[in-house]
């Protein structure tokens, strides 16, 4: 395998950017179509069981890879094969004790939450799943050390289209929780297929402390950064649950899961491609700034007026949905928490661009300095003042990340004001066109309509303002990269 140069690092994750993203919608509109006739076809206690079940595997999940295959990512020399197979041999030597361990506990599930023969064979399947899951590391990793996520993410796509599609059949064969046990199954087959047809790598074991120990330097820290991020979000719920109550946190949940839909739809895309594209670029000072002020820039121009339109127009969706009449409360607390993960728009990047860089230390830093705030701040505003005051935490944790800002700024020289600022300008003008208008408006959809048409417009003129063609020139060299021919 030979590295790619500046040239074609730029043009695969242009491509890699916006396939991903196309993937995202496609999986999105798949997953919310199948879970909404799933739920014609199977009792809840029968998805409960799957949703209880899922959540104790996701868990051990986070312990079958310790940064390993991160680090060949980042790593700046080519991988040898001695890295591979010693990175293999350690993942598998994990997986296989993990499953193990998940298949001796099953008995403990099993009474624990009352579960059917049908709920003992979907850890089984779950735990296959895992199995399958873990060969195809090494095939991912090298196409995302090339950049070919046109390869990468076809697999994803077929296993989702084929886990859905299989799922829905079965359950409206009335085959109940066995749908999800084959399903799996079939789905971790399939991909495993893919990715070795498209990215064949020759399975072999080997065991190299050399490797291990530089692979460590980066693997454990980054790993250790990914359970912190799980303790700051998923931990400080568990808090909360006792604090606000069941009814409390539905409510915070609904604004958060609304609020993330920018960052899920561009973010998320983005970061995934733009961690290898960093990596490669480490030693070229000038490309790796100028990438990662365009590809914040990226990130910002989609999100920022994404959540300024959920801000405006939520409140009028709530009140035209009837069934949403309940989520009322959730109107501040969105508002909140949109400003924090208007700050994340940013800094994930920024912190996805130290660890490319090698800084994975400092990104540790942040990350506890977001996990002690965060369970400073929200939990004791919570108390004093319910799920509002929880959702002012989290906007208050999202001020914190200035730092990250100022901290990135001194090792990779990005244009703040090219890649947040004029994104943000162009939304504020937005924001405050929308509400001039919404006045003038009764409350029905086809205002909901005008005021995004309006809104879609009025961002448009203000960032072609300030950006000038060149933006439209961009987006023409995009789609031109994504349909050339690999």
């Amino acid at each position: 395998m030979e590295e790619i140069n500046v040239a074609t690092i730029k043009e695969r994750a242009v491509r890699g950017i916006v396939v991903l993203t196309g993937r995202t919608f496609l999986l999105q509109i798949l997953s919310t179509i199948a879970l909404f006739l799933l739920f014609q076809y199977l009792a809840p206690s029968e998805y409960g069981v799957f949703v209880i079940v899922s959540s104790v595997v996701n868990f051990l999940v986070y312990f079958s890879d310790i940064g390993l295959a991160a680090a060949l990512i980042q790593k700046k020399e080519l991988p040898t094969d001695t890295d591979l197979k010693t990175t293999f041999t350690v993942q598998q030597f994990l997986v296989f004790s993990l499953v193990l361990i998940l298949f001796l506990l099953t008995p403990f599930l099993v009474s624990k939450y009352s579960l059917t023969n049908d709920g003992k064979n979907l850890i089984y399947a779950l735990g296959i799943s895992l199995i399958l899951s873990s060969f195809k590391s090494i095939p991912s990793v090298l196409l995302e050390r090339k950049l070919e996520f046109v390869k990468l993410v076809f697999p994803q796509i077929l296993e989702q289209v084929v886990y859905n599609i299989l799922l829905v059949f079965l359950a409206m064969k009335g085959f109940g929780l066995k749908s999800f046990s084959i399903s799996i199954v079939v789905r971790g087959i399939v991909g495993l297929v893919a990715i070795y047809m498209l990215q064949p790598w020759k399975i072999g074991f080997a065991f190299s402390f050399k490797s291990l120990k530089d692979l460590f330097k980066f693997g454990i820290p980054y790993q250790i950064n990914t359970f912190i991020a799980t303790l700051k979000d998923d931990g400080v719920i568990i808090v909360l649950g006792g604090i606000i109550g069941p009814a409390g946190i539905g409510i915070l949940s609904f604004a958060q899961k609304v609020a993330r839909l920018p960052l899920t739809f561009f973010m998320d895309t983005v970061t995934k491609v733009t961690f290898p594209a960093f990596s490669r670029l480490q030693d070229k000072k000038q490309d790796l700034e100028r990438s990662v002020t365009r590809s914040i820039f990226f990130i910002c121009l989609l999100v920022f007026p994404s959540l300024v339109g959920i801000i405006v127009l939520m409140p009028w969706i709530i009140d035209l949905v009837p069934k949403y009449s309940k989520w009322s409360t959730a109107i501040i607390p969105l508002i909140f928490i949109s400003i924090n993960f208007a700050f994340a728009a940013g800094t994930t990047q920024l912190t996805n661009v130290l660890n490319a860089i090698g800084k994975i230390k400092i990104t540790f830093y942040l990350m506890i300095m977001w996990t002690v705030l965060t369970w400073i701040l929200v939990p004791f505003l919570a108390f004093k003042f319910g799920v509002n005051g929880a959702s002012v935490g989290y906007g208050l944790v999202g001020f914190s990340s200035i730092v990250a800002i100022l901290v990135t700024k001194k090792y990779v020289n990005f244009s703040i004001y090219d890649s947040m600022i004029k994104p943000l300008i162009a939304s504020l003008i937005m924001f405050l066109c929308l509400i001039f208008i919404k006045k003038y408006l009764a409350v029905n959809f086809y205002s909901v309509g005008i005021l995004t048409l309006a809104g879609v417009i009025t961002y448009g003129v203000s960032i072609v303002t300030m950006i000038g063609v060149s933006l439209i020139e961009d987006a023409k060299k995009s789609f031109k990269t994504i349909f050339k021919t690999s």
